[in-house]
């Protein structure tokens, strides 16, 4: 039993020590909030912790306002000054960070030719085909035992030469470590205009020095067969198909500037209708059943139509390509690079009497 009663005393003063801490920390606590109590009934501004304060707030806690309103003259007035950021130079404005949109590009010519003729890949720089220039034609009826017509053939070999397009632009190698999208930008540009080049070589150039013989010089002169009289413009380009068409190599596509085609958009009969369809309707660009293309690289008032996937063809001898270069006079100390963009092609007109070319009337 004495043990009991023991255990029971020392239990009992442990409990005792715990209640005692435990006021301790209550008092502790009822006297923080006692304290916060004081300060919200003293300032009366419900905002005891330095939290920042609204303009009105500063101007209904400014001295000047307690004067006035402590000031026994109704007539007293005060300037209160309240300093706002804004996007001056002297505020904000050196944080000002502009949005940067897409970059404006001169504009570009939508490329059209080179889609119309086929392109071969080649490997070397000149390309030889045979062209046949006697036919057989001695066919003819033969009597029982008769001697048979001989027919002889004859070919002559054409040879096209590959020429090179290129140009090129100078840049800071800084410039392009720093902005490479400027790079790209480049390279486009180039590219670019060699295709532009390359399309005026297709129909225009002479085939001298290195110029592409183009198909325009090679191309058979309008002469209407059917001798119309007063023609507009879309009866010319039906006389020259008919005119390839005799040739016995079908035209498959015409090519004017886009201007003419407008013009006969807006061609009407006598009653007032369009004749190649309403203004509000897609007329696709199509002429007695072929392919018109209208672009820049013709001159307006001429136009060509022919067989341009087989009359002529396109050799790739080099792609478009670009290269980049410190090797260019004193590039290299100076921290230059040559930017070059070049291609390699040849053009072969196989059927120059099938192109037909002209002008079209006003």
């Amino acid at each position: 039993m004495t043990d009991i009663a023991e255990l029971l005393k020392e239990h009992t003063a442990g409990v005792e020590t715990k209640l005692t801490d435990l006021s301790k920390t209550t008092e502790g606590y009822s006297d923080w909030m006692s304290e916060i109590e004081r300060k919200l009934n003293r300032s009366g501004t419900g905002n005891p912790f330095g939290q920042s304060l609204s303009v009105g707030e500063q101007v209904a806690r400014a001295d000047e306002i307690k004067e006035v309103l402590n000031s026994s003259s109704n007539g007293a007035a005060r300037r209160i000054e309240v300093k706002a950021i804004t996007n001056a130079v002297d505020s904000g404005g050196g944080l000002h960070s502009p949005n940067r949109d897409m970059e404006v590009m001169l504009p570009r010519r939508r490329l059209t030719i080179r889609d119309l003729l086929r392109t071969v890949p080649v490997t070397s720089q000149d390309i030889e085909y045979p062209e046949q220039t006697t036919r057989a034609d001695q066919a003819a009826p033969v009597a029982e035992s008769a001697l048979k017509p001989e027919s002889a053939m004859a070919f002559t070999m054409k040879t096209v030469k590959t020429v090179t397009l290129a140009h090129w632009v100078t840049a800071s190698r800084q410039v392009l470590a720093d902005a490479p999208q400027l790079r790209a930008l480049i390279d486009n540009e180039l590219r670019y205009g060699l295709q532009m080049e390359e399309e005026g070589q297709i129909l225009y150039g002479d085939g001298t020095g290195q110029n592409l013989p183009g198909i325009i010089p090679q191309a058979t002169a309008f002469a209407d067969p059917l001798t119309l009289a007063a023609p507009n413009q879309i009866d010319t380009i039906g006389s020259a198909l008919l005119q390839a068409d005799l040739t016995d190599v079908p035209a498959d596509g015409v090519i004017i500037h886009p201007t003419d085609w407008q013009r006969m958009r807006m061609l009407k009969d006598a009653d007032g209708n369009y004749i190649l369809g309403a203004p509000g309707a897609d007329v696709p660009p199509v002429l007695f059943g072929r392919r018109v293309v209208a672009t820049q690289a013709m001159t307006a008032g001429s136009f060509l139509v022919g067989p341009f996937d087989g009359g002529a063809t396109l050799y790739d001898r080099m792609a478009a390509t670009i290269m980049v270069s410190t090797e260019h006079a004193d590039y290299f100390t100076r921290n230059l690079c040559a930017i070059l963009g070049e291609t390699r092609v040849g053009l072969g007109v196989k059927r120059p009497a099938s192109f037909i070319t002209g002008t079209l009337p006003v």
